[in-house]
């Protein structure tokens, strides 16, 4: 019998934001293959650097030692009325909240010339208002239900909106990820950040890879799922945002870019 018809042991984890940072490469992947983003960097750097084909948005993975330190930036540049924006996230961020930022910033579609309330996945997600407040942030910020994940808005002296701050933490430990996106992001990009953040849909990793705080503070299963299901879940999801995007995937997709390991779960 074939390695591929056979049933594998995977881990599915929720919430999703203790799942840990998964393979870069479920982001990596389908920028190149799907949607025509081209690769850079010095190969003796460990790091990798995607641009979108209109030149206008970048994805950088720069590993640092410094664990309060991002490993992913996301930039785009400033065109029309849209202001230049940034989002960055921890090494520790699943990267399938990463791909929905992503995913929308790629979709064919024209973004919605109405601003989107961000907070909406939240509220449908029984999120509510934090019970502590810093006075740095605004108290209109969202709090997961198990008090494990946080969404602040940063304010400035005028009390507008200066970007927000996601963090997923455990109470007396250090910040599990955090993820920043300042308040040029627009509004329909932070939603989908938010709406991956909320979603109660568990995320899946291998056993050996759960993350011990998703175990103590979290829910995980171990079940039998097809070695098929696992071995092609990347090309499948490529293959569906290529025919989503058919004018941007290359005709002959290249050898998906070698993305760093993120480092182990604390």
């Amino acid at each position: 019998m074939s390695a591929v018809a056979e049933s594998i042991e995977q881990t599915f984890i929720s919430p999703r934001y203790l799942a840990g940072s998964g393979d870069p490469a479920w982001v990596t992947v389908p920028l190149r293959r799907a949607c025509g983003w081209s690769t850079a960097g010095d190969p003796l750097v460990p790091r990798v650097i995607l641009t979108s084909p209109d030149q206008l948005a970048q994805l950088r993975i720069a590993p640092d030692p410094d664990p309060a330190e991002p490993w992913w930036t996301l930039r785009h540049a400033h065109h029309g009325d849209q202001r230049a924006w940034e989002i960055t996230f921890d090494a520790q961020t699943p990267v399938e909240i990463i791909a929905a930022v992503t995913d929308t910033l790629t979709a064919p579609a024209p973004p919605p010339t109405a601003s989107v309330d961000p907070y909406n996945p939240l509220r449908a997600a029984g999120w509510h208002a934090p019970r502590l407040h810093d006075g740095l942030t605004s108290p209109k910020g969202m709090s997961s239900p198990d008090g494990l994940a946080r969404v602040d808005r940063i304010v400035d002296e005028r009390g507008r909106s200066a970007g927000w701050i996601v963090e997923t933490s455990v109470h007396r430990l250090p910040a599990i990820w955090r993820a920043y996106a300042d308040g040029n992001t627009p509004s329909h990009l932070v939603s989908a950040f938010f709406g991956a953040l909320a979603d109660t849909t568990p995320l899946i990793r291998h056993p050996h890879r759960v993350p011990s705080l998703a175990v103590t503070h979290g829910s995980t299963s171990t079940r039998q799922v097809s070695a098929e299901s696992v071995a092609f879940a990347l090309r499948n999801r490529t293959t569906a945002l290529a025919q989503r995007n058919p004018a941007s995937s290359p005709s002959a997709p290249p050898a998906p870019p070698h993305a760093p390991t993120a480092r182990r779960a604390r």
